[in-house]
């Protein structure tokens, strides 16, 4: 009887320990499978970006290194004209851009204040005008076209004689007194960077256009279905858009964050690229001087775009 009972313990105990290495060996299974599904994923990425990448360390890469060696440097033509000679002198360059020039410090304030200004404007602008273009009404595709063609047409030249001709501005600045409000309201660096944005706002509208098309393509991605299903139980248009829209186009908001900071820094008007080109043709400062310049330039600039960049990528994580 008690061998009887021996056996029977045995044979549980051998089930339940098959039993429970039975979910670890599948939990192991999944894992490999899901590592192997993302380095598949991960390959494919990489195989899109290739001629990226090889634009990038054809033309980029040395430039942009080389921009960093000689910001550590005085360059100036050398005595037997075989070419230009490099002074090193450290940190002096970087020094000079917030101790003695006194242009840059406040040019790059301005252009901080107009960025946290005209950013949130231009994409809340996009979202909106997407959203009237993502409806079904008769000529949404020339519509669509309209506003995409200040992409296409709107180049440096022509932003300029258009800003030279006074046609960005908003026509009641000048109606109804408004800069002269603005001074009386505000300090004066702050006045200045509204009225920056102000003067500039119809073509800074105008460059929404690769935005609107980002969000349009956002709208895609929503199955109709899910639309569907919440107008069965009754949700409103307004509730369907916080509740369905909003919350499935949140990445493509940062996208549009990051791009729309991008291209505010490479801005035909920008105050901070003009300073860097004058002290690149500067005798006293030349070229070593403008590269300290462009990367300051660049590290403040790569603040705002590194923290969209964690923000996606946290909210991604949190999605799997």
């Amino acid at each position: 009887m008690s061998a009887e009972t021996n056996n029977t313990n045995q044979a549980a105990s051998e089930s339940t320990v098959m039993a429970d290495s039975l979910p670890a060996m599948t939990l192991r299974e999944h894992n490999s499978r899901r590592k192997s599904m993302l380095r598949s994923e991960s390959f494919r990425g990489l195989l899109f970006i290739t001629p990226w990448l090889f634009g990038v360390l054809a033309f980029v890469a040395y430039p942009f290194f080389f921009s960093l060696y000689i910001s550590f440097h005085k360059l100036s033509a050398a005595a037997d004209g075989s070419g230009l000679s490099f002074e090193f002198v450290g940190w002096l360059n970087f020094k000079y851009a917030f101790i003695i020039d006194n242009e840059f410090p406040v040019q790059m304030l301005q252009f901080i204040q107009q960025t946290i200004l005209t950013v949130p404007i231009t994409v809340i602008f996009a979202l909106l005008v997407s959203v009237l273009l993502n409806q079904k009404f008769p000529g949404r595709m020339l519509f669509r076209a309209i506003f995409f063609l200040p992409v296409i047409f709107a180049t440096g030249q022509v932003l300029s004689e258009l800003f030279r001709e006074g046609q960005g501005s908003i026509p009641f600045i000048d109606q109804y007194n408004l800069e002269d409000t603005i001074y009386a309201m505000f300090p004066r660096s702050l006045a200045d960077s509204l009225m920056g944005v102000l003067k500039q706002f119809v073509i800074v509208l105008w460059y929404s256009g690769i935005q609107v098309l980002i969000f349009l393509a956002a709208f895609q991605t929503i199955s109709p279905s899910t639309y569907e299903a919440a107008r069965i139980d009754g949700v409103t248009p307004w509730e369907s858009f916080w509740k369905i829209t909003f919350p499935a186009i949140i990445p493509f908001i940062v996208l549009n964050l990051i791009y729309t900071i991008v291209d505010l820094a490479t801005f035909p008007f920008n105050p901070i690229l003009t300073h860097i080109s004058n002290a690149m043709g500067d005798a006293k400062t030349g070229y070593g001087y403008a590269s300290a310049l462009g990367w300051i330039y660049f590290l403040i600039i790569f603040i705002p775009i590194g923290l969209l960049v964690l923000l996606a990528r946290r909210q991604n994580n949190g999605k799997r």
